[in-house]
C-alpha cells in the first residue's frame, strides 16, 4: 500500500493550496496530519468510509477535507492560510474498521509535502 501526496507550494497569508493524496482502495478511515519545524504532528483533519468529517480546531472554516466516489483519492482544500499551517503534511489510511477520529493509529503514512505560508 502507498499513499503519495501532492499539491504542497508556498503562498502568502490569505492564499489557498488544494493538496491531494493517491490511495489504494480499501481504505476505511483517512486523514492528514502535519508537522511543523521544531513541533510534535498533529492532525489536521480525517474523512470515514461514508465521507463524514472531522477537523481539528485550528482549521475548521478554513480546510475542508474531501474523497472521490472510488475513494482513491483524498484531497484538502486549504483557505484562509496562517504562517501557523506552514508544515510538513502527510497523509495516512487505515484499513481495519473501527473508529475514525484524529486518534486513530494510522498504519500507513505518505511521503508528506511541505507547505509554507509567507505573512
Amino acid at each position: 500500500v502507498q499513499l503519495m501526496e501532492s499539491g504542497g507550494g508556498s503562498v502568502q497569508a490569505g492564499g489557498s493550496l488544494r493538496l491531494s493524496c493517491a490511495a489504494s482502495g480499501g481504505r476505511t478511515c483517512m486523514a492528514w496530519f502535519r508537522q511543523a519545524p521544531g513541533k510534535e504532528r498533529e492532525g489536521v483533519a480525517v474523512i470515514d468510509v461514508y465521507g463524514s468529517p472531522t477537523y481539528a480546531d485550528s482549521v475548521k472554516g478554513r480546510f475542508t477535507i474531501s474523497q472521490d466516489n472510488a475513494r482513491t483519492m483524498l484531497y484538502l482544500q486549504m483557505s484562509g492560510l496562517k504562517p501557523d499551517d506552514t508544515a510538513m503534511y502527510y497523509c495516512a489510511a487505515n484499513f481495519r474498521w473501527g473508529a475514525c477520529t484524529l486518534k486513530t493509529a494510522f498504519p500507513v503514512w505518505g511521503q508528506g509535502t511541505r507547505v509554507t505560508v509567507s505573512s
